[in-house]
C-alpha cells in the first residue's frame, strides 16, 4: 500500500497510509498524488507495447490535460544490463527543469522530496500517480531488486535531465529496503 513518511531533522513525524491523506498532505507542498483504478490487468511479463495499448485512452487523456508534449514507459527488473548504474544515478538528491510525473502500474519506488526542512518519502505502486513539480529537489529509489513499470510524462524531454544539488541528504534517510524493513 502507498506510504507517506514525513521526517524533520532526521526524526520519524508522521507516517500516513491512507491515499486521500496523503494526497492531502503532499497537496500543500504542490505534490499531486493520486490513485488511479487499474481495470487492465496484465501479466507480470506484459511488455511496454501491451501496456501502451492498455492504457493508451488514460495516456491520451493525461497528455492532454496537462498539456504533455509525450510520454514513455519504463519497465525495470533486476536483470536489465546496467541497473546498478541506473538506480545510483537517481539516489542522490537532484532536481528537474520539468515536472516528474509517474503513473505506475506495476510494482514500487520511493520518491523523496526535500522541502520546508521536512523529507517525504512516498512509497508509490501499482495505481499510484504522482506529478513532483520543476525544480523540487528530490530523490528516488527503486531497491536492490528493482522491479516496477510505469509510464513517464514530459512537458519537454530535455527538462527532465537531472541537476544534482551536492548535498549527501539522500543517504541520511531510510531508502526504498530500509524503508520497506521498516514500514
Amino acid at each position: 500500500m502507498a506510504t507517506l513518511n514525513i521526517y524533520k531533522n532526521n526524526q520519524l513525524q508522521k507516517q500516513i497510509i491512507d491515499t486521500d491523506s496523503i494526497s492531502n498532505e503532499l497537496s500543500k507542498i504542490g505534490i499531486k498524488f493520486e490513485k488511479w483504478a487499474i481495470q487492465e490487468v496484465l501479466e507480470n511479463k506484459s511488455g511496454i507495447d501491451e501496456i501502451e495499448e492498455k492504457f493508451k485512452d488514460k495516456i491520451q487523456t493525461v497528455l492532454k490535460e496537462n498539456n504533455f508534449s509525450s510520454y514513455d514507459i519504463v519497465s525495470i527488473n533486476p536483470d536489465i544490463k546496467g541497473i546498478e548504474d541506473l538506480k545510483n544515478k537517481f539516489i542522490p538528491e537532484h532536481t528537474h527543469d520539468d515536472n516528474e510525473v509517474r503513473f505506475f502500474i506495476d510494482g514500487q519506488g520511493l520518491f523523496c522530496i526535500n522541502q520546508d526542512e521536512n523529507i517525504y518519502q512516498v512509497l508509490c505502486e501499482k495505481g499510484d500517480y504522482i506529478s513532483v513539480p520543476a525544480n523540487t529537489k528530490h530523490w528516488f529509489d527503486m531497491g536492490s531488486k528493482a522491479n516496477f513499470k510505469c509510464i513517464r510524462f514530459f512537458e519537454d524531454e530535455a527538462g527532465w535531465i537531472a541537476k544534482y544539488t551536492g548535498s549527501d541528504i539522500s543517504r541520511q534517510y531510510p531508502l526504498f529496503d530500509e524503508f520497506q524493513h521498516n514500514n
